[in-house]
């Protein structure tokens, strides 16, 4: 069996995740070529889990059988990698990412009525009008930053309508996601793994405890915004405590607006360098949006890896897994696995069929947000195009440093 050592490749260390998004390309590409999961094993990190280190799924239908299977391959104690410690969901509560059923299925129940074809329906004359401002304020003051001036206003002003967040703490909710996505959780320095976890737990807390004091108001006085009916009952009684309310809020807020932001802002510098691609789809807008996004969010994959813990004896492509052990899903490499995608480099928004995992696998934890962030983008890239025809980035964009997010921290554009 190929060890990690063998390979000359790290997934556990922040080296790896330094390296240009091409150079992680082709070392994933070896790894699929060896047809079996490799093990990386984990230094301790400060203020994390110490782990034994975890089996790296890197082929397209690995990933698919581990998302399907979410009996033998746990959401708890935590998806992220590395794990953290056990008192974290003591402070923040358990997010429903965290949580197999029945826990994660009552929690599905009662936020699954936010994203029904029905809400969504209602949103989409809020978003309509959120993207006209945007590109009002874009051609005012000029172009600078993509991600700032557009791709991180759209989903945060759905996030915070939907919510019924109050306009005058819009900004300070903007800020507090920002700090809390900037901690990459690989392993680094003690002082830079001291310093950002601190001001993420904060910027988490915040959120949370922003949320809670609404819900409280909610329970009170109830709007038609989603806090209110999530924190009064419905025809079955179901409803979400303050501490439910609050981990949700923080996983609506940080992955609902990461997706859809990293997509938009990644999409316009693919079809800058891909400008036949970009033709064709303002060439017929309606007739290719659909593939343009899904092509999209396959080519960048917004969310990089998850993990998952092994709960019985189980074998995957000839490696015998314990209960306990831990498996790690990459769903970039996946969505680049040339078993299921011809080509995979190409950017090719007519691509089909297109099954991607950049929504997360098949099974019970694929993203209950992926409509919305359909939604937004296609509206917001129809404003774009139409009235910014010649819309385009210029130079290449300021990444985030990170094992999870696939983040845009900047993008330089011009019309």
């Amino acid at each position: 069996m190929t060890t990690a050592t063998q390979t000359g490749i790290d997934l556990a260390d922040l080296a790896f995740w330094r390296r240009s998004p091409q150079e992680r390309d082709h070392d994933f590409a070896r790894l699929r070529k060896l047809g079996h999961p490799v093990f990386f094993a984990e230094r301790r990190v400060p203020l994390l889990r110490s782990g034994k280190g975890f089996h790296a799924l890197v082929r397209h239908a690995d990933v698919v059988e581990a998302s399907r299977n979410a009996k033998v391959f746990s959401s708890g104690p935590a998806v992220t990698n590395p794990e953290p410690p056990g008192w974290v969901k003591h402070v923040f509560g358990d997010s429903m990412v965290n949580l197999d059923d029945p826990r994660h299925a009552r929690l599905r129940r009662i936020v699954s009525r936010a994203f029904s074809p029905k809400m969504l329906g209602k949103l989409d004359d809020d978003i309509v009008k959120a993207a006209g401002r945007i590109v009002d304020d874009v051609v005012k003051e000029g172009p600078r930053d993509f991600v700032a001036q557009v791709a991180a206003r759209l989903p945060i002003h759905v996030i915070c309508d939907m919510v019924g967040v109050p306009d005058d703490i819009r900004a300070k909710v903007h800020q507090h996601v920002d700090v809390s996505t900037a901690y990459t959780g690989v392993r680094m320095s003690l002082p830079r793994t001291v310093a950002m976890a601190g001001r993420n737990m904060a910027a988490l807390l915040a959120l949370q405890r922003l949320v809670i004091r609404l819900g409280r108001e909610r329970e009170k006085n109830p709007s038609d915004d989603l806090v209110s009916a999530l924190v009064n009952a419905n025809v079955d009684g179901e409803r979400l405590t303050p501490a439910e309310l609050g981990s949700f809020f923080t996983l609506l807020l940080v992955a609902g607006n990461e997706t859809a932001r990293n997509t938009m802002a990644h999409g316009l510098k693919l079809l800058t360098d891909n400008p036949a691609q970009r033709e064709r789809l303002t060439g017929d807008f309606d007739g290719h949006i659909g593939g343009a996004i899904e092509e999209t969010v396959r080519h960048v994959s917004p969310i990089m890896q998850f993990r998952r813990t092994v709960t019985e004896e189980y074998e995957i492509r000839g490696v015998r897994l314990a209960p306990g052990d831990k498996v790690v899903l990459f769903y970039g490499s996946a969505n680049r696995d040339e078993d299921v995608f011809d080509d995979p480099d190409r950017y090719d928004i007519t691509r089909s069929p297109n099954p991607h995992v950049g929504f997360g696998g098949p099974g019970p934890h694929f993203c209950l947000g992926a409509n919305l962030a359909r939604q937004e983008i296609k509206i917001m890239y129809r404003e774009l195009f139409t009235r910014l025809p010649g819309i385009r980035t210029v130079g290449d964009p300021e990444l985030l440093l990170s094992n999870f997010d696939n983040s845009v921290r900047a993008q330089a554009f011009t019309f």
